[in-house]
């Protein structure tokens, strides 16, 4: 196993920092700072940079620097197309792949997502539904087609919590869930397909909300 690097260090704290929402889309970076902060030389921070910027996470603009990516409403709900097809395929997948101890660990999850709607703490009902979804993904028993679905949701990552986070959104991804599951359950894979494409993709009064929800500076105009 190769060893890892002040660099991949360091690229693994920024992402996890874009993740969480801490460094928001359009935060401008900047190298001398974070060399301090993290108290390595400006190499490591120029490579990380290079690596998240390669993933799509951070852009290098003229005459701004490096800064968190941002992206066109258009394009943010073209990735929401995108994350509910591959979303769908990987439950469909799993309901025909998973294993019982998967199916017990994906209920396990969904009870104490429910345990944290009724706790009404919507940051730790975000981090408990990405346990859910990496375990779908996990079920699936792919590489490739789960390798991309979580690249994916990682470019979509600071959108998803403005759904998430939306009046009533997360008792509704309970019932959701529950859809998915009970198609895992059956083994039936175009059940499971629907129930988790439905669930990602956003339409109607839903779409209309994300998008009034976004605060200025989250998107770019082009």
């Amino acid at each position: 196993m190769a060893k890892r690097t002040l660099s991949d260090e360091l690229r693994d704290r920024l992402e996890e920092m874009i993740l969480s929402g801490t460094l928001a889309p359009g935060a401008r970076l900047d190298e001398v700072e974070l060399a301090e902060q993290f108290a390595v030389s400006r190499t490591p921070v120029r490579e990380a940079f290079k690596a998240l910027v390669a993933t799509g996470l951070l852009e290098m603009r003229e005459r701004q620097g490096v800064t968190v990516a941002t992206i066109t409403v258009p394009v943010v709900l073209e990735m929401f197309e995108m994350m509910a097809a591959l979303e769908g395929v990987c439950a469909k997948l799993a309901a025909r792949r998973a294993t019982p101890r998967e199916k017990l660990e994906l209920r396990a999850i969904h009870a104490r997502l429910i345990e944290t709607l009724a706790a009404n703490d919507p940051p730790r009902f975000y981090d408990v539904n990405q346990e859910f979804h990496d375990l779908l993904y996990d079920a699936a028993h792919t590489q490739y087609l789960a390798g991309q679905t979580r690249l994916l949701r990682k470019r979509v990552a600071a959108y998803r919590r403005y759904v998430t986070y939306q009046p009533g959104r997360m008792a509704t991804t309970i019932g959701e869930h529950e859809r998915v599951l009970l198609a895992l359950e059956s083994g039936d894979p175009d059940a499971a397909f629907a129930a988790a494409s439905d669930h990602v993709n956003l339409l109607g009064d839903d779409l209309a909300d994300f998008i009034a929800s976004l605060p200025a500076g989250l998107t770019r105009a082009s």
